[in-house]
C-alpha cells in the first residue's frame, strides 16, 4: 500500500495537550470534510490511503487521539470515552469545520456514537465501524490480552510478524504499513508501540459508558448513518448492530463479508466501497 502523501501534519492545541492530525486538501474547491477517528492503539497514519482516495470530494483530516501515534499523551487517569468526545468537540471547533462527516472506528466509533448523540449542528452525516453500545464480552478480552503481549522488539520487521500472527487477513502490505507507523525507536535501539503505555497498563483501568448511556446515545442521533460490521467481528454481535439500525432514525447497515473487526484494516477496499457509496 502506497500512499501519495499529499497531506499537511499539523498539530492544535486542544484541551491541554498537543493534538497531531492529517489534513488532506481536497481536489474539489469548497468541499465539505471528512473526520476519521482511529481505534484503540491504532494512529492517524493507518487512514492514509483511504483519506487519499476520499479527497475527490472531501477535505479529509484523520486526528491522532490523546495518547495516539504523535499526539502528546494524558495524565493516565484521562483516557475515559468523555475525554475524547470533549477532544473531538474541541478540534471541531478549532478548524471551525461544518457540514462536517464524521468516521469512527471502535474506540473512535464509540467516541463518534456519544458525539453525534450530543446533536452537534455541524455534523451532517455519520460512519460507524463495528461498535455499539454494547460489545461481545469475548472479543474485548481478546484485545485487552493483545495489549499484554510483547511490545518492545528488535526491529519492525519484529513487531510486524507479532500482529500478522494475531491477525492474518489483512492484505499484507496494508497491515505493514499500518505497524511500521506505529512504532517509534527507544534510546537503545529497540523498538516499541507509539500509543501510551498508560492505555495497555492492566493496572490502570478506563471505564467506558455504560449499555444505558451508550444506547441513549444512539437513539439521539439525528443525521444519516451508516453503520459498518465484519462478519466475523468478535465485538460487535449482529443483533445490536440490528438494533443500532433500527433506533437511528435515518441509518443502514452493511455488513462486510470475511472482515473481523478491524474492517479498514482486513478488508479496505470494501470498507472503501462501502464508505464512498454512503457518502
Amino acid at each position: 500500500m502506497t500512499a501519495q502523501l499529499a497531506c499537511e501534519e499539523k498539530t492544535v492545541e486542544l484541551n491541554g495537550l498537543r493534538f497531531h492530525y492529517s489534513d488532506w486538501p481536497s481536489k474539489q474547491a469548497g468541499a465539505p470534510t471528512l473526520l476519521l477517528l482511529h481505534g484503540y492503539t491504532g494512529h492517524a497514519r493507518s487512514w492514509d490511503a483511504f483519506a487519499e482516495a476520499m479527497t475527490d470530494r472531501y477535505r479529509v483530516v484523520a486526528l491522532d487521539q490523546r495518547g495516539h501515534g504523535e499526539t502528546e499523551w494524558a495524565p493516565p487517569d484521562q483516557y475515559l470515552n468523555e475525554h475524547m468526545v470533549s477532544d473531538v468537540r474541541a478540534f471541531v471547533a478549532a478548524l471551525g469545520l461544518r457540514d462536517l462527516a464524521l468516521l469512527g472506528l471502535s474506540m473512535g466509533g464509540r467516541v463518534a456514537i456519544h458525539y453525534a448523540g450530543e446533536r452537534p449542528p455541524e455534523l451532517a452525516r455519520l460512519v460507524i465501524v463495528d461498535i455499539g453500545p454494547e460489545t461481545v464480552a469475548g472479543g474485548a478480552a481478546r484485545i485487552q490480552a493483545g495489549t499484554q503481549a510483547r511490545d518492545v522488539f528488535d526491529s519492525p520487521e519484529e513487531a510486524f510478524a507479532q500482529q500478522r500472527a494475531a491477525n492474518p487477513r489483512p492484505p499484507e502490505e496494508h497491515q505493514r504499513y499500518r505497524v511500521i507507523h506505529n512504532l517509534m525507536q527507544t534510546a537503545d535501539g529497540t523498538w516499541t508501540w507509539r500509543y501510551d503505555r498508560a492505555l495497555r497498563d492492566p493496572s490502570n483501568p478506563r471505564p467506558r459508558p455504560t449499555a444505558e448511556e451508550g444506547w441513549a446515545a444512539v437513539r439521539n442521533i439525528n443525521v444519516p448513518t451508516l453503520i459498518l460490521r465484519g462478519e466475523l467481528s468478535d465485538i460487535l454481535a449482529r443483533d445490536i448492530a440490528e438494533r443500532m439500525a433500527t433506533e437511528i432514525p435515518d441509518a443502514r447497515l452493511i455488513e462486510v463479508e470475511g472482515s473481523g473487526h478491524s474492517i479498514p484494516l482486513d478488508r479496505p477496499d470494501e470498507f472503501a466501497e462501502a464508505v464512498r457509496t454512503f457518502l
